[in-house]
This record gives structure tokens, C-alpha cells and sequence, in this order.
């Protein structure tokens, strides 16, 4: 019994043996190579798969996904010989799992050597400056570059990205000193900018307020003009209105010389007043007035006077004595006064101006 036991559990491992080298499960997204007697001869998809045991054997399960790769900073030297470290990332995928079995040993450390190659005859042929700003440029020729040589190992590159690009720390030093020197000039400029559009705008304020101002003054001087000439015109219709008035006043009282050499006399001590008044001229017809003055208030007239105002007989007889007297005292104090201002200011000669000569008194009529 326990010999037909053993028996039985070796024949039971044994179908299990078989059974499990027969039945193969591959993944979703992953492909294997079956070889027999170490000669490919199948590929076995996603799913249940039946090989021959002991004669077939799945050497290799590749992965039809795709896939990352991340490689270290390589350095790589410049066209203007500056020594800077890029690392890149790529994005492949496995198209033909026979080829990338067969064809190439290690697709992927392939896939870093070939990539650190491209990128350093890329970058060789570029300054720091353009490789800095050119990385789609760079992308592009290393993904095209990579994408037909891998090719043929039945891989497919989707996407080359570079993750950095860094230049010395002494290059980097100098770029932050030049980008601060290009920051410090874009300032000055806008400052410079701000500082001309500000001195134009207050210039051409100032403009318009000296336009406005001026209108103003000009608005201002001809009102004042015309209030001015408004004014001179009703001052000068005003003395011509009282000047017409005291003319027709005179001529309606019918004065006679005597009474005009009066005033003319009573005119002139005021022609001495004032504090500045150092010098007075005393016209040439002061003589001619006091003569006839003297000559019309010396003679007693023989029909009494020359009033030719109407006597009212009416009215009382008024001795005119008393009249006669005080018109000479009041000469005597006008020609006094005359030669206190003459002897107080000196005398300027005047130039005579010829005039008309005053009309005699009228002759009294003989009795």
C-alpha cells in the first residue's frame, strides 16, 4: 500500500508539472517569447496559451506599455566651449517584442547611450544662450534622432524632454549680473520713459494754462477797456452837459469885463498852493487884467453902473457907496495876495500867447 501511494503522488506531481508547463497566462499589455530548443518560434499574446512542455519555453515576457526613462546629468560641452550638465527623459515603447529581443542586447542602456551622443552633437553645435532658449529645438532633434535608429529594434521613441540644463556656477553668476544689468537698463528706460511723457504732459499743461491765462487777461483788458472808454465817454457827455450848462448860465446872466477880470483875479493865489509848488507862472494878461480892472473899478460910471439887470423902482433907494467900497477893498486884497505868492515862488517868464483882447466896457450914455 504505501508503495502504490508513493506512486500515485508522484504521478499527481508530475501531471502538475506538466500541466503548469503547458498552460501559460500572459498579462494585459505584455507579450512572451516562446522558444523551442532555444529557437524562437512563437509569441504568445495576452491570455491562456498552450505550449508543448518540455520542448517549448517562454524565454523573455516584454512589456508593450510605455515607458519612462530618467538618465543622470551627462556633461556636454557648448559651441562657445562651456561645460554644462543636461539630463533627459525619454518615452518609448516596445512595437515588435521579437526585435527588441533579438536585435539588441539592453534596449534600454542602448537608448542612454545613443541619446548621450545625439544630445552632445546638438548641443555642440549651439551657444549656452541658444541652448538655454531652444530645448523644443533640442527636444525634436534628439526624439527624431533616437526614433530612426531605434527603430529597427522594434522600439518607438514618443517623447525626448530634457529636465535641466546647468552651466557652471561661475556662468550662472555672470548670467544673474548681466539679467540685473538688463533689469537695472529696462528700469532706467521706463524711468527715463515716465520722466519725458511727465515733463510733457506738465509742459503742455502749462501750455494750455498760459493759454487760458492770456485769454483771460485779454478778456480782462478788453471789458476794462471798454468800462474805461464807457467811463470817459459819460465823464466827457457829463463836463460837456456842465460846461454847457454854466456856458448857457453865463451867457444867460450877460456878464460883463469887469466881472470876468474879478475872477480872473479871485484864480490867482490858487494858482500857489500846495506843498510842491516852488514855481508858478503868472500869465502875460495879468497886467491887461488889472489895468482894465483898475480902470473900470477907478471910475464911478456916470449913470451908476453898468448892471443890466432891471430896476425894480418898486423897491427902496440903496446907497451904493458902501458897494463901491467893498469891491475896491476886495481888489486891494486880491492884488496883495498876488504879490505875496510872487515874492514867496519864483517867477518863470512865460511866453505870451496872443489872444483876443478883451471888448472895452460899454461907454456910459451922456445925460
Amino acid at each position: 500500500m504505501s508503495a502504490a501511494l508513493a506512486v500515485l503522488v508522484a504521478l499527481a506531481v508530475l501531471a502538475i508539472a506538466v500541466v503548469s508547463m503547458t498552460v501559460k497566462i500572459v498579462p494585459q499589455a505584455r507579450a512572451g517569447i516562446v522558444e523551442r530548443f532555444g529557437k524562437y518560434r512563437t509569441t504568445l499574446p495576452a491570455g491562456l496559451n498552450i505550449v508543448m512542455p518540455f520542448v517549448d519555453k517562454v524565454r523573455y515576457m516584454i512589456d508593450l506599455r510605455e515607458q519612462v526613462v530618467s538618465f543622470p546629468p551627462q556633461p556636454v560641452i557648448t559651441e562657445d566651449n562651456l561645460v554644462v550638465s543636461i539630463d533627459t527623459v525619454i518615452y518609448f515603447q516596445v512595437t515588435d517584442p521579437v526585435a527588441a529581443t533579438y536585435e539588441i542586447a539592453n534596449y534600454i542602456q542602448a537608448i542612454e547611450q545613443l541619446t548621450m551622443t545625439t544630445l552632445r552633437n546638438i548641443t555642440g553645435g549651439m551657444t549656452l544662450e541658444h541652448a538655454l532658449t531652444s530645448r523644443d529645438q533640442i527636444n525634436a532633434g534628439l526624439r527624431g534622432e533616437l526614433d530612426s535608429a531605434t527603430g529597427k529594434w522594434g522600439i518607438r521613441v514618443n517623447r525626448v524632454e530634457l529636465k535641466g540644463i546647468d552651466p557652471p556656477p561661475t556662468i550662472i553668476d555672470a548670467m544673474e549680473k548681466q539679467m540685473r544689468a538688463e533689469r537695472d537698463k529696462r528700469a532706467m528706460i521706463l524711468t527715463a520713459e515716465g520722466d519725458r511723457q511727465s515733463a510733457i504732459l506738465m509742459a503742455e499743461g502749462q501750455k494750455q494754462s498760459a493759454i487760458l491765462t492770456a485769454e483771460g487777461n485779454r478778456q480782462a483788458a478788453i471789458l476794462t477797456a471798454q468800462a474805461d472808454r464807457q467811463a470817459q465817454i459819460l465823464r466827457a457827455q457829463g463836463e460837456a452837459q456842465a460846461i454847457q450848462t454854466v456856458f448857457q448860465a453865463i451867457h444867460d446872466g450877460n456878464p460883463d469885463q469887469k466881472l470876468l477880470s474879478y475872477q480872473y483875479l479871485q484864480m490867482l493865489p490858487k494858482i500857489a498852493e500846495g506843498d510842491n509848488a516852488t514855481t508858478w507862472i503868472i500869465p502875460a494878461e495879468l497886467t491887461k487884467a488889472l489895468g482894465t480892472l483898475g480902470g473900470t473899478f477907478g471910475k464911478i460910471p456916470v449913470d451908476g453902473g453898468g448892471n443890466k439887470t432891471r430896476i425894480d423902482f418898486d423897491a427902496p433907494i440903496v446907497d451904493d457907496a458902501p458897494v463901491e467900497g467893498a469891491t475896491a477893498e476886495a481888489v486891494q486884497q486880491a492884488l496883495d495876495a498876488a504879490k505875496a505868492a510872487e515874492s514867496a515862488a519864483p517867477v518863470a517868464p512865460a511866453t505870451p500867447v496872443a489872444e483876443t483882447p478883451p471888448e472895452a466896457p460899454p461907454a456910459a450914455p451922456k445925460k
